[in-house]
């Protein structure tokens, strides 16, 4: 298995399991995974939220973890990496107002780059502008921005665990479907994984 390079997308409130979860896990199959956001630095924490489906008309929202920004955002290019990640949480909802932001997208996208998000991420492709004629799996909440935006929104089986494929985007409704999420991803990268 040839070692990827993973840029991973995040910032204040990111949902805690789809970061850290996710980026260990790419970690563990032997890719590097460096995480980034815009006005931190490497060393600087981003606050995370625990969100949780306890029987409510929507998740709630608890207290997370630190997670650990490890590059410069303002040096990173699509260029230099093989693959993006972009969590969920809160965070995609203000991250998708950096101009920055959207251009990585693009140029990930532009070299048809596996591109992997999940929950609330696919609001950063709907505002990259990269949905239309195209199909997405996020969080039910998402379905009339990817919609408005000319793509498809996939449905969720009642666990939240499915994921889909559209070419080089790997896309969930949130962080119950990271097996098939992540192992959906590994396969778009070329990691073969054997017991």
């Amino acid at each position: 298995m040839a070692q990827k390079k993973i840029l991973m997308l995040v910032g204040d409130f990111v949902e805690d399991y789809e970061a850290m979860v996710p980026y260990q896990m790419l970690l563990m199959v032997g890719h590097i995974v460096e995480t980034v956001c815009p006005d931190k630095n490497p060393g600087d924490t981003v606050k995370t939220a625990i969100h949780d489906f306890e029987g409510d008309q929507t998740y709630s929202e608890k207290v997370g973890h630190n997670f650990m920004i490890t590059a410069d955002f303002d040096a990173v290019s699509a260029a230099d990496f093989d693959a993006l990640v972009i969590p969920g949480g809160r965070a995609p909802e203000y991250l998708r107002l950096n101009d920055k932001v959207l251009d990585l997208v693009r140029d990930f996208d532009r070299d048809k780059k596996p591109i992997a998000a999940v929950c609330h991420g696919p609001q950063i492709l709907v505002t990259a502008g990269i949905m239309s004629g195209r199909e997405c799996a996020a969080y039910p909440a998402c379905g009339p921005d990817i919609g408005g935006a000319g793509g498809t929104w996939i449905a969720n089986n009642d666990t939240f665990s499915n994921a889909h494929v559209d070419n080089n985007l790997v896309t969930a409704p949130a962080w119950p479907a990271h097996p098939e999420w992540i192992r959906k991803f590994l396969e778009v990268l070329g990691t073969e994984i054997t017991l």
